[in-house]
């Protein structure tokens, strides 16, 4: 075991699968000669040269088009945004071409992308820059959304997503990209589409991913020392999403609390709430709760950002609607 980085774990995950097959690239603005807006691929450019670590123009549309001809055509390549907000510029390609391609051609093409980069907030950066798009995505018959909330999680689940036949949309957060971890110095994958309990509990399940993962298990320890057992599970995966883990838990702790960064409406959570209800509605002893950011754009100012994005105590109190306690 060493420790490194969220950062590095990408830039380790890409490359031990581009050694292993030439037609994956990465491609993205910045990612070759300033090593990464984020130093995600930091030191690529050395070891692969400028025909597989590609910087593109600002023309996300362009260049998300090119993957998408890339994969039909037998390559495997990696396209990272400088945020997930830019996406929304080559969107077409993603919903219209990468997620379809292969039923509109009757299986004849793959289209094995991993579009990859930063989601959500990160501070003073204005509405536009902290959008959490990970509901719009996993909307979309055909895309597999990841979204780690730690190195470990994040190295295992990319070189999975990089070898997947599939388009993967992998989101990060500029916040964690410092995270420090222990990582196993021997390879390893991780399943899409399984979710992990990270604390086992008895009272009230508590569920969500990516970087608010921290404020979870914090309310869940905080708890703890007021006598209330939270069961706290990290989905990793939004879609394939991992109902059954969720369901076995609610089972047994009989309550649920969700947590996310996104706006309410239509979001990850309301599904998660309606497969609950449709498939164990007889054991919850108390209606579901949920916790996201308000039902409006994020603001710039730092006081008001501060009360816009889930706080704690917020996470608390609901954990103790949900069981009836003051």
């Amino acid at each position: 075991m060493a420790e490194y980085t969220f950062r590095e774990v990408i830039a380790q995950a890409m490359s031990e699968e581009m050694r292993k097959d030439e037609s994956i690239f990465l491609m993205g603005e910045e990612v070759a000669e300033y090593n990464g807006a984020y130093k995600a691929s930091k030191g690529m450019l050395d070891e692969f040269g400028p025909k597989r670590v590609i910087d593109t123009p600002i023309a996300e549309l362009g260049f998300t088009g090119i993957a998408v001809g890339a994969a039909m055509n037998g390559n495997r390549p990696i396209v990272e945004y400088m945020t997930f907000n830019f996406s929304l510029v080559g969107i077409d390609q993603i919903i219209n071409n990468a997620a379809k391609i292969r039923q509109m051609s009757g299986g004849q093409w793959n289209c094995p992308i991993v579009f990859r980069g930063p989601t959500a907030s990160a501070g003073q950066l204005g509405a536009t820059h902290s959008q959490a798009f990970e509901n719009w995505f996993a909307n979309v018959p055909g895309l597999k959304v990841v979204v780690p909330s730690n190195p470990y999680d994040a190295k295992g689940l990319l070189k999975t997503a990089i070898q997947d036949n599939d388009p993967v949309i992998f989101m990060e957060s500029e916040q964690m990209y410092g995270d420090k971890m222990e990582i196993p110095e021997e390879e390893y994958y991780l399943p899409i589409g399984k979710a992990v309990i990270k604390r086992e509990g008895t009272d009230v399940t508590l569920v969500s991913f990516g970087k608010i993962m921290k404020l979870a298990i914090q309310a869940a320890e905080d708890m703890a020392k007021e006598g209330i057992s939270v069961e706290v599970i990290d989905l990793r995966t939004v879609r394939p999403l991992d109902f059954d883990t969720v369901l076995a838990s609610v089972k047994k702790t009989n309550r649920l609390v969700i947590l996310e960064e996104a706006w309410p409406f239509g979001s990850v959570s309301s599904e998660i709430t309606y497969m609950v209800q449709q498939k164990a509605f007889d054991y919850l002893d108390a209606p579901i709760k949920r916790i996201t950011t308000p039902d409006a754009p994020a603001p710039y100012s730092a006081a008001l950002f501060a009360e816009w994005f889930p706080k704690l105590e917020k996470v608390k109190e609901e954990i103790k609607k949900a069981m009836y306690v003051k």
